[in-house]
Parts: C-alpha cells; structure tokens; sequence
C-alpha cells in the first residue's frame, strides 16, 4: 500500500513539474509573440518623415551637348556607374580644359572664372577612378609630354641654380670673415643683393592634376609651377580630412579655395619660408562617402556653410547601381569617347595667356542678348526662392550660387563646342540652366538635412543606421546594447539614446520593446520595404 502510495506522489510531482514547465513554455510564446507583434504591421501606423522627401530627379542627360552626351552614354554603358558621377567626370575634364582660356561676362560688372567645383556624394567602389580616368587620360598625357618637352630647360635651370647657390655660400663665407675681424662687409652686402635679384627662376612645367594635396601645397603650385589646375580624386576624405583642414588652419584654406572659385588673388605670408601670392584658376572634381561627408559638416559644418566653401559646389547624391552592374564584355571601339578626348587635346594644345610674370589673362567671354535673357530669367526664378517660406529658402547659400555655375556651364560648352570666339548662344545657356537646377535640386535633397536642429538630425543619422543594421541582418528588432556598441557616436549614451527614440516614436519609425530583462528597439516594418523611400 506504501508502495503504491509512493508511486502516486511520484505520479503527481511529474504532472505538476510538466505543467508548470508548459506554463513556462507558454509565457514564453507570449512573450516572443509580443515582441513579434510589436514589430508587425497591425501594430504601426504609417511613418512620418523626419525631413522634407525630395524624390531623386533622373539627370537631364538630353542638356549636356551632343558630342559630350554620347561619350558619357558610352562611358556609362560599359562601366555602369552612375550617370551623374560619370557626367561629373567628363565635366571636370572639360573644366580643366577650359578654364585658363576664357572668363565669362555676364554683364558689365559681372564676370569671373569658368572652373568648376563638382561633389559627388557615393560610396567607394562607384567607380568614380575608372570614369576620371577614361575622361582625363588627354590631360594626363598633356602633362607627360609637356615634362618630357621641358627636359632640357629643367637641366639648364638646375645648373644655374648649382651656380648661383655656389656663389651665394662664396660671399657668406666673406662677410662671415669679415665680420670677425670686425671689418666691412658694405660691398659683399650689394653684392648678395644684387645676387638675389639674378636668382634662377624654375621654368613653369604644366602641371594640372592633383590628387592627395593640402590647400596650401596647391596655392604654391598655382602660384610658382602652374596658373591653372584641377583637383580630382575619388577618395576626396584625403582632401577633406587632410591636416591642411584642421582647425587650426581651415578658414585659411577654405579662403584659399573660395578666393580661387572666385577668381581673386591671395597672398600667403610665411615665416620660415618664402611667402607667395596665389591666382589662378582652379577646378575641382572630388566624390566622398557620405558618413564621411558628415563627419566633416559635424565638426567643421557652421565655418563651412558659413564662409560659402560648400555653396560654390554642384553637387549631386546619385543612387548606388552596385548589385545591378553584369558584366560586359569591353567594346572594340570607344568613337564617341574617342571624339571627346581629342576635343580636350586640341583645347589644351591652345597656348595659355599666361603673361610675363606668370599670371594667366584669360579672354572675356560674352553672353548674346537672348542667352543674356535666358540666364536672367534663371537667376529671378532662383531669387524668387530664395525667400522666407519658400522652397529653396534652407539652402539659400548655395541656390543664390546656381546662376554663376549656371553661366560656367554655358561657357564651357560653348568653347568645347566652338571655341572662344564669338558670344555663349541662348541654346547654351538652356541646357546650362537645366543642369545646373538638377545639381540645386540634389543639393537641397541632400544638403536640406544637414539645416535641421542638432537633436532631430541626431535622431535622423540613427534612424538611417537602425534601417541599415536591419536590412543586413534581416530583422525588425535591434537589441539596445548593439546601439551601445556599435550605433551613432551621438546616440550611444543612455540620455541621448532614449531622446532620440523619442523622436523615432514619435514619428511612428521605431519604439522600445521589451522581452524579459532583455530591452530592444522595434523598427516598423514599413521602412525596410525594398526601395521604399519614407
């Protein structure tokens, strides 16, 4: 009887530890079900924007003229990069190209540099390398040839700079004996004035390209080597980043280049070294990362927003064709590219106006009256915009910069496309105003969330790489200690953290869930749609 007694206790402790461990898994599945409910659709309401959408504009390829446009449809095709970034590529070419020959008069009073300054804001591995290279291979062998020419002057130079610095060391050695035996030295004194005056001067060797340079290296380039250059490189964090932008010395440099956009003279006082005087014509064609973009207008962005270093940029934000680029084979023959490169050639072969002492003066450039109509009608339209209210009010400083990119433009096609006599056509300045309103439209579609108030933009850069972390890991749920590790600088802490998913709720995009101990954060599904743009 014992016995049997014992085996119903035994019976009735497995039945409750099996309940109570149905009950458990029970809870469980209430608890994963509510995380997973918190995540689902029946669960959010739309989401708001954070900022104001602006849809992608496709580029208005048709503007560009005929012989640039097929070279860049052919450019493009084969290397599948995006289309702006490879238009930005042939621009930066003909820019290059251009510049030391022909200002442009827009009126009277109105006239400066042709140059322009391209941003294109892409990942690495857009190719941007691949389509500089294709576009500015004429350049590059301009400057290789005109090296190889100047041979001869170079050698002749560095024996007479041998000689002079022979001489030089001769009456220091004098007036150094001289003075010991506290002697004169009166006449060795004229005699190393009059040494200076005949110091050797380097012969001016072409050199366009830069890449990896500070600002400073590229004024005493500008200013001793060669009056016209163009900066362009696929990695522009080199230059954005480079020491030359520190603070110590970047109102210095961004005057520098802004003085260059515009066309004026510079000085650069030294003490150690010789000082120089910088003018010249520059143009720029650079693409960066945009967390590195960032990165530069979080530390640097009020000094240059403010000075107006980013407003003299066309820039453009294009969308990635990574994952979408199959191979092809590489064409037999590139006619159109071809046809654009020997273009170039015969532009840069043209002699600079470069005067006695090094200085270019370049010729003046003027608007016909129905281009000169064109582009006033453009620059009232950008002004108009420019108000309180309106649309392009947040990125006022660089829209009121559009009309001169806009005459740029205009110019640059016209000498490619028939050289410098004459005045830009009204058919010129229509296709440059539909570019340079395309390269507006991209600014305030990227550069308009860089206005908004630092919370909200805090909020923004981690709402994107909450959307980002749950598209790679395929997951609407993001434990909060991931964003400790690994999340926006400015969001990690707790404070900052449970301010910004307070903006995040508030807008409907994300919320704190919570399972157990264990607290996350809930994305609604409805922004990893593919390609959905909210």
């Amino acid at each position: 009887m014992q016995h049997v007694r014992q085996e119903a206790l035994e019976a009735f402790d497995k039945s409750i530890n099996l309940a109570e461990g149905a009950l458990k898994m029970q809870e469980g599945r209430i608890a994963r079900n509510q995380t997973r409910e918190a995540a689902g659709d029946l669960q959010w309401d739309e989401p708001q924007s954070l900022v104001a959408n602006i849809d992608p504009q496709p580029y208005p390829i048709d503007a560009l003229p005929l012989p640039v446009r097929k070279a860049v449809e052919e450019v493009a095709g084969f290397v599948k990069a995006p289309v702006p970034l490879v238009v930005s590529s042939a621009l930066t070419a003909i820019s290059l190209a251009v510049q030391a020959h022909v200002d442009v008069k827009r009126d009277e009073k109105l006239q400066g540099p042709t140059g322009l300054y391209l941003l294109c804001i892409a990942d690495s591995g857009e190719r941007k390398s691949t389509c500089d290279g294709y576009f500015t291979k004429p350049i590059r062998d301009y400057q290789k040839r005109q090296e190889e020419a100047a041979k001869p002057e170079l050698d002749r130079y560095n024996a007479d700079l041998e000689s002079w610095e022979a001489k030089r060391s001769g009456i220091k050695d004098t007036i150094r004996q001289l003075a010991k035996e506290n002697k004169s030295t009166h006449l060795q004194e004229q005699a190393m004035q009059e040494l200076e005056r005949d110091k050797p001067e380097p012969p001016r060797i072409p050199k366009l390209l830069y890449s990896d340079t500070t600002p400073e290296a590229l004024g005493y380039g500008l200013s001793k080597q060669w009056p016209s250059a163009g900066v362009v490189s696929a990695e522009a964090g080199a230059v954005f980043g480079s020491h030359g932008m520190g603070k110590d010395s970047l109102m210095r440099n961004l005057s520098l280049l802004n003085q260059l956009w515009d066309g004026a003279s510079m000085s650069v006082e030294r003490r150690t070294t010789e000082s120089f005087t910088v003018s010249g014509r520059l143009t720029v064609g650079l693409q960066i990362q945009q967390a590195t973009f960032l990165n530069f207008h979080e530390k640097n962005g009020d000094l240059a927003r403010g000075s107006g270093f980013i407003a003299r940029f066309l820039v453009s934000f294009p969308e990635s064709t990574q994952g979408t680029r199959t191979y092809s084979a590489s064409p037999e023959s590139w006619p159109y590219l071809d046809a654009f490169n020997r273009r170039i050639s015969d532009l840069l072969d043209l002699p600079a106006p470069v005067d006695d002492d090094g200085n270019l003066v370049p010729a003046i450039l003027s608007l016909t009256p129905e281009a000169k109509n064109e582009w006033i009608g453009y620059h009232n339209a950008i002004e108009a915009g420019l108000k309180s209210g309106a649309e392009l009010h947040e990125i006022r400083d660089i829209a009121s910069k559009s009309p001169d990119n806009a005459a740029r433009l205009a110019a640059l096609f016209h000498v490619f496309g028939q050289g410098t006599a004459g005045g830009i056509s009204a058919d010129c300045m229509h296709r440059a105003c539909q570019i340079a309103a395309w390269h507006l439209s991209e600014s305030r579609r990227f550069m308009g969330e860089l206005a908004l108030p630092s919370e909200l933009l805090r909020a923004k850069r981690l709402d994107d790489w909450l959307i980002q972390y749950c598209r790679e890991n395929h997951t609407h749920i993001v434990p909060v200690t991931k964003i400790q590790q690994y999340g926006p600088g400015g969001s990690r802490s707790k404070a900052r953290m449970e301010e910004d998913i307070r903006v995040l709720s508030e807008a409907c995009r994300a919320r704190y869930i919570q399972d157990g101990k264990r607290k996350s954060i809930a994305i609604n599904p409805a922004l990893l749609e593919e390609r959905k743009a909210i």
